[in-house]
Protein backbone atom coordinates (compact mmCIF):
# COMPACT_ATOMS: atom_id res chain seq x y z
CA UNK A 1 0.00 0.00 0.00
CA UNK A 2 1.07 3.36 -1.03
CA UNK A 3 1.52 5.77 1.52
CA UNK A 4 -0.61 8.77 2.00
CA UNK A 5 1.10 11.62 0.16
CA UNK A 6 0.28 14.90 2.74
CA UNK A 7 0.83 18.01 0.34
CA UNK A 8 1.00 20.90 2.71
CA UNK A 9 1.61 24.22 1.13
CA UNK A 10 3.40 27.35 2.37
CA UNK A 11 3.55 30.92 1.23
CA UNK A 12 7.01 31.32 1.34
CA UNK A 13 7.44 35.43 1.44
CA UNK A 14 10.61 37.40 0.72
CA UNK A 15 11.47 40.27 2.87
CA UNK A 16 11.49 42.24 -0.42
CA UNK A 17 8.25 41.85 -0.55
CA UNK A 18 6.32 43.77 2.95
CA UNK A 19 7.87 46.35 4.44
CA UNK A 20 5.89 45.93 7.62
CA UNK A 21 7.23 44.63 11.07
CA UNK A 22 6.30 41.44 10.64
CA UNK A 23 8.70 40.38 8.20
CA UNK A 24 11.48 39.83 10.41
CA UNK A 25 8.82 37.39 12.36
CA UNK A 26 7.53 36.13 9.16
CA UNK A 27 11.09 35.22 7.20
CA UNK A 28 11.81 33.01 10.79
CA UNK A 29 9.02 31.11 10.44
CA UNK A 30 9.92 30.42 7.16
CA UNK A 31 13.30 29.92 8.02
CA UNK A 32 12.00 27.16 10.45
CA UNK A 33 9.84 25.67 8.40
CA UNK A 34 12.36 25.10 5.89
CA UNK A 35 14.49 23.17 8.35
CA UNK A 36 11.41 21.19 9.41
CA UNK A 37 11.30 19.94 6.17
CA UNK A 38 15.01 18.71 5.54
CA UNK A 39 15.02 15.63 7.29
CA UNK A 40 11.70 13.56 5.73
CA UNK A 41 12.55 10.17 8.07
CA UNK A 42 11.67 11.97 11.03
CA UNK A 43 9.65 14.59 12.17
CA UNK A 44 11.01 18.00 13.34
CA UNK A 45 8.49 18.97 15.98
CA UNK A 46 10.93 21.70 17.38
CA UNK A 47 11.74 23.43 14.30
CA UNK A 48 7.75 23.51 13.40
CA UNK A 49 7.45 24.80 16.94
CA UNK A 50 9.45 27.41 16.06
CA UNK A 51 7.84 28.55 12.93
CA UNK A 52 4.47 28.40 14.73
CA UNK A 53 5.75 30.99 17.69
CA UNK A 54 7.30 32.75 14.50
CA UNK A 55 4.07 32.94 12.65
CA UNK A 56 2.11 33.64 15.90
CA UNK A 57 4.59 36.77 16.50
CA UNK A 58 3.48 37.99 12.62
CA UNK A 59 0.08 37.57 13.48
CA UNK A 60 -0.06 40.01 16.46
CA UNK A 61 0.95 42.86 14.35
CA UNK A 62 -1.38 41.52 11.09
CA UNK A 63 -3.86 39.43 12.77
CA UNK A 64 -6.41 39.32 9.52
CA UNK A 65 -3.27 38.04 7.73
CA UNK A 66 -4.43 35.29 5.16
CA UNK A 67 -1.04 34.00 4.44
CA UNK A 68 0.53 33.88 7.92
CA UNK A 69 -2.42 32.13 9.33
CA UNK A 70 -2.40 29.57 6.45
CA UNK A 71 1.04 29.02 7.50
CA UNK A 72 0.68 29.11 11.19
CA UNK A 73 -2.08 25.88 10.35
CA UNK A 74 0.72 24.28 8.52
CA UNK A 75 2.78 24.11 11.14
CA UNK A 76 0.54 22.91 13.60
CA UNK A 77 -0.24 19.65 11.64
CA UNK A 78 3.31 19.37 11.04
CA UNK A 79 3.71 19.31 14.64
CA UNK A 80 1.25 15.89 14.87
CA UNK A 81 -1.50 18.66 16.57
CA UNK A 82 -4.16 17.36 13.47
CA UNK A 83 -7.03 18.64 15.69
CA UNK A 84 -5.59 22.28 15.96
CA UNK A 85 -4.73 22.70 12.63
CA UNK A 86 -8.02 21.55 11.40
CA UNK A 87 -9.49 24.43 13.29
CA UNK A 88 -7.60 26.93 12.09
CA UNK A 89 -8.15 25.22 8.37
CA UNK A 90 -11.82 25.49 8.88
CA UNK A 91 -11.80 29.50 9.49
CA UNK A 92 -9.30 29.72 6.77
CA UNK A 93 -12.26 28.11 4.47
CA UNK A 94 -14.75 30.96 5.25
CA UNK A 95 -12.21 33.63 4.40
CA UNK A 96 -10.49 32.51 1.52
CA UNK A 97 -12.02 34.50 -1.08
CA UNK A 98 -9.32 33.47 -4.22
CA UNK A 99 -10.20 29.90 -5.52
CA UNK A 100 -7.08 28.61 -5.45
CA UNK A 101 -6.07 29.16 -2.05
CA UNK A 102 -9.66 27.94 -1.11
CA UNK A 103 -8.72 24.57 -2.94
CA UNK A 104 -5.83 24.28 -0.92
CA UNK A 105 -7.22 25.37 2.45
CA UNK A 106 -9.33 22.31 1.71
CA UNK A 107 -6.98 20.08 0.78
CA UNK A 108 -4.91 20.30 4.06
CA UNK A 109 -8.02 20.47 6.02
CA UNK A 110 -8.76 16.98 4.29
CA UNK A 111 -5.62 15.87 5.40
CA UNK A 112 -5.84 17.30 9.26
CA UNK A 113 -9.04 15.23 9.38
CA UNK A 114 -7.98 11.86 7.86
CA UNK A 115 -4.91 12.39 10.72
CA UNK A 116 -7.98 12.10 13.30
CA UNK A 117 -9.37 9.30 11.19
CA UNK A 118 -12.42 11.22 10.61
CA UNK A 119 -12.80 9.68 6.86
CA UNK A 120 -16.12 11.27 5.86
CA UNK A 121 -15.36 14.74 6.47
CA UNK A 122 -11.68 13.90 5.48
CA UNK A 123 -13.82 12.90 2.25
CA UNK A 124 -16.09 16.39 2.16
CA UNK A 125 -13.04 18.50 2.08
CA UNK A 126 -11.06 16.62 -0.50
CA UNK A 127 -14.18 16.86 -2.84
CA UNK A 128 -14.66 20.31 -1.84
CA UNK A 129 -10.90 21.14 -2.88
CA UNK A 130 -11.39 18.72 -6.71
CA UNK A 131 -14.70 21.48 -7.05
CA UNK A 132 -12.62 24.41 -7.52
CA UNK A 133 -9.46 22.33 -9.15
CA UNK A 134 -11.05 18.91 -10.73
CA UNK A 135 -7.58 18.18 -11.79
CA UNK A 136 -5.65 18.11 -9.18
CA UNK A 137 -3.38 14.89 -8.89
CA UNK A 138 -2.15 14.89 -4.97
CA UNK A 139 -5.82 16.00 -4.50
CA UNK A 140 -7.68 13.00 -6.09
CA UNK A 141 -4.92 10.77 -4.60
CA UNK A 142 -5.23 11.71 -0.79
CA UNK A 143 -9.38 11.40 -1.40
CA UNK A 144 -8.86 8.29 -3.02
CA UNK A 145 -6.56 6.98 -0.05
CA UNK A 146 -8.85 8.66 2.44
CA UNK A 147 -12.03 6.22 1.09
CA UNK A 148 -9.91 3.12 0.89
CA UNK A 149 -9.09 3.73 4.66
CA UNK A 150 -12.75 4.04 5.15
CA UNK A 151 -13.65 0.60 3.64
CA UNK A 152 -10.65 -0.96 5.91
CA UNK A 153 -11.47 0.61 8.75
CA UNK A 154 -15.03 -0.20 8.68
CA UNK A 155 -14.09 -3.94 7.48
CA UNK A 156 -12.57 -3.86 10.70
CA UNK A 157 -15.22 -2.84 12.78
CA UNK A 158 -17.56 -5.60 11.03
CA UNK A 159 -14.70 -7.93 11.89
CA UNK A 160 -14.62 -6.87 15.83
CA UNK A 161 -18.66 -7.03 15.92
CA UNK A 162 -17.87 -10.27 15.03
CA UNK A 163 -15.73 -11.24 17.53
CA UNK A 164 -17.54 -9.98 20.09
CA UNK A 165 -20.38 -11.66 18.72
CA UNK A 166 -18.56 -14.91 19.17
CA UNK A 167 -17.55 -14.08 22.75
CA UNK A 168 -20.83 -13.47 24.03
CA UNK A 169 -21.83 -17.11 22.55
CA UNK A 170 -18.78 -18.33 24.36
CA UNK A 171 -20.14 -16.79 27.61
CA UNK A 172 -23.56 -18.14 27.01
CA UNK A 173 -21.93 -21.78 26.29
CA UNK A 174 -20.41 -21.29 29.53
CA UNK A 175 -23.49 -20.21 31.31
CA UNK A 176 -25.49 -23.01 30.07
CA UNK A 177 -22.32 -25.34 30.86
CA UNK A 178 -22.44 -23.88 34.47
CA UNK A 179 -26.04 -24.61 34.50
CA UNK A 180 -25.37 -28.01 33.36
CA UNK A 181 -23.05 -28.77 35.73
CA UNK A 182 -25.22 -27.27 38.95
CA UNK A 183 -27.91 -29.29 37.63
CA UNK A 184 -25.62 -32.72 37.30
CA UNK A 185 -24.36 -31.64 41.03
CA UNK A 186 -28.38 -30.83 42.05
CA UNK A 187 -29.27 -34.53 40.39
CA UNK A 188 -26.29 -36.15 42.14
CA UNK A 189 -26.83 -34.81 45.84
CA UNK A 190 -30.66 -35.35 45.40
CA UNK A 191 -29.33 -39.53 43.87
CA UNK A 192 -27.18 -39.69 47.31
CA UNK A 193 -30.00 -38.11 49.29
CA UNK A 194 -32.31 -40.94 48.29
CA UNK A 195 -30.15 -43.63 48.24
CA UNK A 196 -29.23 -42.67 52.01
CA UNK A 197 -32.36 -42.70 52.71
CA UNK A 198 -33.26 -46.21 50.69
CA UNK A 199 -30.18 -47.60 53.18
CA UNK A 200 -31.57 -46.20 56.07
CA UNK A 201 -35.04 -47.31 55.21
CA UNK A 202 -33.46 -50.64 54.56
CA UNK A 203 -31.41 -51.06 58.30
CA UNK A 204 -34.78 -50.17 59.93
CA UNK A 205 -35.90 -53.06 58.74
CA UNK A 206 -33.18 -55.45 59.23
CA UNK A 207 -32.94 -54.03 63.01
CA UNK A 208 -36.93 -55.92 63.63
CA UNK A 209 -35.76 -58.92 62.26
CA UNK A 210 -32.71 -59.41 63.72
CA UNK A 211 -35.05 -58.39 66.92
CA UNK A 212 -37.40 -61.47 66.27
CA UNK A 213 -34.24 -63.44 65.81
CA UNK A 214 -33.27 -62.98 69.53
CA UNK A 215 -36.58 -62.82 71.06
CA UNK A 216 -37.32 -66.69 69.90
CA UNK A 217 -34.01 -67.41 71.34
CA UNK A 218 -35.41 -66.53 74.40
CA UNK A 219 -38.75 -67.51 73.94
CA UNK A 220 -36.98 -71.38 73.46
CA UNK A 221 -35.10 -71.02 76.32
CA UNK A 222 -37.71 -69.59 78.22
CA UNK A 223 -39.76 -72.40 77.16
CA UNK A 224 -37.33 -74.71 77.94
CA UNK A 225 -37.42 -73.56 81.54
CA UNK A 226 -41.21 -73.64 81.64
CA UNK A 227 -41.27 -77.61 80.90
CA UNK A 228 -38.17 -78.16 82.94
CA UNK A 229 -40.16 -75.83 85.56
CA UNK A 230 -43.68 -78.63 85.04
CA UNK A 231 -42.02 -81.64 85.36
CA UNK A 232 -40.35 -80.67 88.73
CA UNK A 233 -44.06 -79.82 89.55
CA UNK A 234 -45.01 -83.15 88.34
CA UNK A 235 -42.91 -84.82 90.36
CA UNK A 236 -43.50 -82.92 93.52
CA UNK A 237 -47.23 -83.39 92.77
CA UNK A 238 -46.82 -87.24 92.54
CA UNK A 239 -45.03 -87.42 95.68
CA UNK A 240 -47.53 -85.68 97.68
CA UNK A 241 -49.99 -87.75 96.21
CA UNK A 242 -48.01 -90.84 97.50
CA UNK A 243 -48.03 -89.73 100.57
CA UNK A 244 -51.58 -88.67 101.04
CA UNK A 245 -52.56 -92.21 100.24
CA UNK A 246 -50.09 -93.78 102.25
CA UNK A 247 -51.37 -91.55 105.56
CA UNK A 248 -54.86 -92.62 104.30
CA UNK A 249 -54.28 -96.03 104.60
CA UNK A 250 -52.75 -95.88 107.94
CA UNK A 251 -55.45 -94.08 109.46
CA UNK A 252 -58.34 -96.89 107.70
CA UNK A 253 -56.50 -99.17 109.57
CA UNK A 254 -57.24 -97.37 113.41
Amino acid sequence: MKTLIIILFVFIVTPVAFAQKERKFVREGNGYYADGLKDTTKLDTISFGKAEVAYRRALEIKPDDFHWQFNLANSLYKQNKPDQSAGEFEKLAEKATVPAEKAMVYHNLGNSLLAQKKFDPSIDAYKKALRITPNDPATKYNLAYAMKMKQEDQKQKDKNKDKDKDKDKDKDKDKDKDKDNKDQNKDQKKDNKDQNKDQQKQDQKQQPQQQNKISKQNAEQMLQALENDEKQTQDKVKKAQALQAKRTKVEKNW
